[in-house]
């Protein structure tokens, strides 16, 4: 029998990488795609042996050719954290809007389904806690989060034109705050931020007062959930995340706690258009397809820590670590 093909944008990147080992081991043939521009092909090195899978060093903001039958296409490709979408923020931009077209285009040419990744910040800064899909945020469109924010509400809305106009079959996942191995230590979210601070013995540094709010998700819990939707029959918009919220101050104390670093936690000012919540309502993401998270956050960050503390030392020095602390994302 024919193994299904499924393209995965963004394969190298945290999300993208668990991606390809989940559709390897449900036995997919998959082509990833991802231009490196936040990636790290060792995060998918172990994949470069296997017959079924294959690699394109490319940016899906020009033109994407795969050869052969796709039965499905991922979009996962994207700058994710505030860190990067502050220094490339006209590439973050073409990524969603160009790179969602492009996509689209070939999903359509091929017959195949495709999945983008959403994200929570689409809802901004919300005025409703937790958030549910029909909720259609506070969002600054030229503040310094926009770049983000309107890249991601412009796909979403690309690809329901798309499903409507086209009959095009699209899923779309709105992913909230996600953890796990594969992380990058120096990308300026809240929990790498933490333990690369911890394991440096620098102070923790938390913005504002530290009561705004975050629910992780762990990263095995988040790909089952995504794996689900693409498979169901739901076209509209799905809640992926943990609705267990935590303040910022809170995780921070967690985290001390975890990696038994004898630092404190130290205050900034808070940046532009932070959220102050950030909660999922995953009423849907239960009814529609039988998902909710399974991993506590004391497990998930147990395993978390340990990846991070196996990483080379140099990988805590090797870059100017302090521009990569302006959000507690």
């Amino acid at each position: 029998m024919e193994k299904k093909r499924v393209l995965i944008t963004g394969a190298a990147g945290f999300l993208g990488s668990h991606l390809c080992d989940r559709f390897i081991n449900e036995g997919y043939y998959v082509i990833g795609m991802d231009n490196l521009i936040t990636g790290d092909l060792q995060n998918i090195e172990h994949l470069f042996r296997l017959e079924n899978f294959e690699f394109y060093h490319h940016d899906v903001s020009n033109y994407v050719h795969v050869p052969g039958k796709l039965d499905y296409v991922l979009h996962f490709a994207s700058p994710a954290s505030p860190i990067d979408y502050l220094k490339i923020p006209i590439q973050t931009l073409k990524v969603g809007s160009l790179g969602t077209h492009n996509l689209l285009g070939l999903s359509k040419a091929k017959g195949a389904r495709m999945l983008i990744a959403s994200t929570s910040e689409i809802y901004g800064d919300p005025s409703v806690n937790p958030q549910p899909e029909e909720y259609w945020g506070n969002v600054n469109p030229v503040g310094p989060r926009g770049v983000y924010d309107e890249a991601k509400r412009f796909q979403e809305a690309m690809t329901m034109a798309y499903h409507t106009f086209h009959g095009l079959e699209t899923r779309i996942v709105r992913i909230f705050n996600t953890y796990g191995p594969r992380m990058r230590l120096n990308d300026g979210r809240v929990l790498p931020a933490f333990i690369g601070q911890a394991l440096r013995g620098e102070d923790l540094t938390v913005f504002g007062d530290g009561s705004q709010t975050r629910s992780f998700c762990y990263v095995d819990d988040l790909i089952e959930g995504i794996y689900r939707l693409l498979l169901s029959d739901y076209a509209q918009p799905v809640n992926i995340g943990n609705p267990d919220e935590i303040t910022i101050r809170q995780f921070g104390e967690e985290i001390i706690k975890l990696t038994g670093t004898t630092q404190k936690l130290v205050t900034k000012e808070l940046p532009v258009d932070d959220p102050k919540q950030r909660r999922p309502d995953i009423t849907k993401a239960r009814e529609i397809l039988g998902w909710e998270p399974k991993v506590s956050r004391a497990e998930g960050l147990k395993i978390t820590y340990e990846y991070f503390k196996s990483l080379p030392k140099e990988a805590l020095f090797n870059r100017e670590h302090k521009d990569f602390t302006t959000y507690n994302r």
